[in-house]
């Protein structure tokens, strides 16, 4: 009995220590009431091949980025219109692990960024950009949008419009 239970401990610490991408995070960043999970690619795969009911929309950004930063209320008004209809904003942020304390908490904190935001802390961009999209060179902002039936990826800046309208053509599909 002691062994079960034992077991059961380690095991509900294992589940404790995962979310949505099912993988314990390399790291996670406080500030407040702020927090970002950091993981290497491998650890976030997983998000790219969800196959319940959800409407995923990743988009991969930096806070240098001024195409990314302008686009993002985009990506926060989508999230707040479609959270209760099966779709999931995921804010990739690409900034080196040194300025996620200085420069990315701060931010999601300036701009009250509600979307759920995930770092990605893995240098070898070669070996992961491909398992994204065969057709990604790198740029950001990119964009993958998908669910268990439809996969769509960009690599482009969205207007509110157009982003929505990609999101409605996966629900009405």
């Amino acid at each position: 009995m002691y062994r079960i239970l034992m077991i059961l401990l380690f095991c509900s610490t294992l589940v404790e220590g995962q979310d949505l991408i099912g993988q314990a995070p390399l790291k996670v960043y406080e500030d407040g009431q702020i927090s970002v999970k950091s993981y290497n690619f491998n650890g976030l795969e997983p998000i790219f091949n969800k196959t319940d009911e959800t409407i995923y929309v990743i988009n991969f950004w930096a806070t240098w980025c001024l195409p990314c930063v302008k686009e993002l209320p985009y990506f926060e008004q989508l999230n707040e219109k479609y959270k209760d209809k099966n779709v999931k904003v995921i804010l990739v942020s690409m900034d080196m692990p040194k300025k996620v304390e200085t420069a990315l908490l701060p931010f999601i904190k300036k701009k009250n960024l509600k979307s759920e935001i995930i770092h990605l802390d893995d240098p070898d961009a070669n070996a992961w950009i491909e398992k994204v999209d065969k057709n990604w060179s790198g740029a950001i902002p990119a964009t993958v949008i998908y669910n268990a039936k439809t996969r769509k990826f960009y690599e482009q800046s969205f207007t509110y419009e157009e982003l929505e309208k990609e999101v409605l053509t996966i629900i009405n599909n």
